[in-house]
């Protein structure tokens, strides 16, 4: 048994930038709370490329007064990872990691979020999951076997080996370059007539040159109907073919947790499955559970940022603290 837990101003949920702010802003209304966390610290940053830069700059990324200093200005996942250890560190973030909210329920006195550790009563409920942790299924036969990957970490696996990278966003695009400097034979698989046009502006060329001189090969107007364990079959403008494969890294895109969300009777729209939330506040369908960052946008994945997201923190404390005030 572990020991019970007090009752709390705020549980947040998910220790990403935009959870780790609204820890940053509890501290500075001295509002009482806890961040939980399903991994490790920033987990889907963990969780992207290993050689990745970001998009935004440093300076964009900045948060909670403490400086991001980066070896260039587009700084590295690396770099991000000790960015936020030190934002935690520095205001002394109270974070439980590797527990992941498995319930929400509402009480007399709000909510208890349970954990596989324990139940974290408290007043109010911030969920900031993001929408990084579930994968876009391709819903085809083969889709679960073990050589099909829908994150992408680093090339070193693929040397040698005949890779099909679905998709043509950033994390296809990188994933496809860096499989091929390091020897594995890639072929895009790609729903569209070109390369996605919001691809880093000093990623597209190269991707557009490599397909040009058939370096990587590229398949249009494409996509998969089936992979067995030796090859993967594709609808192109000419009719299904059949590849050899040793691997798929299906960079498919990602969504919020429906199910989870569905659980503890957050509605969404039908449309973008935008979680319901007010404008001004940001509390969701379930009065006192409030939402901030990605999760904000459903489906509509480049809606929000960490950089413009990053405000989400300070408008949905400043309405916890003011109704923690009022007695609410």
């Amino acid at each position: 048994m572990y020991p019970a837990e007090p009752l709390r101003d705020v549980v947040i949920i998910g220790a990403g930038p935009i959870g780790l702010a609204c820890g940053v802003e509890a501290e500075r209304h001295g509002r009482s709370y806890i961040i939980l966390e399903k991994g490790c610290l920033v987990n889907s940053i963990y969780n992207y490329p290993a050689n990745m830069t970001f998009f935004s700059t440093s300076e964009k990324l900045e948060m909670a007064d403490v400086p991001f200093i980066s070896h260039s200005a587009r700084p590295t996942r690396r770099e991000a990872l000790e960015y936020y250890r030190r934002v935690k560190t520095r205001w002394n973030l109270q974070v439980r990691l590797y527990e992941p909210a498995l319930d929400v329920r509402a009480t007399g006195t709000g909510f208890e979020v349970q954990t596989p550790k324990g139940l974290y009563p408290a007043r109010h409920v911030i969920v900031a999951t993001g929408f990084f942790g579930h994968a876009n299924p391709m819903r085809i036969p083969g889709e679960d076997l073990p050589k099909v990957r829908h994150y992408y970490h680093e090339p070193h696996p693929y040397i040698d080996q005949q890779v099909v990278v679905v998709g043509a966003a950033n994390s296809a695009v990188d994933a496809a370059l860096e499989i091929w400097r390091k020897g594995g034979l890639v072929t895009m698989v790609i729903r569209g007539e070109e390369i996605n046009p919001r691809v880093k502006y000093w990623i597209k060329p190269d991707i557009e040159n490599r397909i040009r001189e058939g370096s990587i090969r590229a398949l249009f107007n494409s996509h998969l109907t089936a992979i067995t364990p030796e090859a993967v079959e594709v609808q192109t403008p000419d009719g299904r073919i059949t590849l050899p494969n040793d691997f798929v890294v299906a960079m498919t895109g990602y969504q919020p947790d429906y199910e989870w969300l569905a659980r503890i009777g957050i509605h969404c729209t039908d449309a973008l499955r935008m979680p319901v939330r007010d404008e001004a506040t940001f509390e969701s369908s379930l009065p006192g559970i409030f939402l901030a960052g990605t999760i904000c946008g459903g489906l509509q994945t480049n809606k929000w940022f960490i950089e413009n997201s990053i405000e989400h923190a300070a408008k949905v404390m400043d309405e916890v603290s003011r109704r923690c005030a009022a007695g609410a």
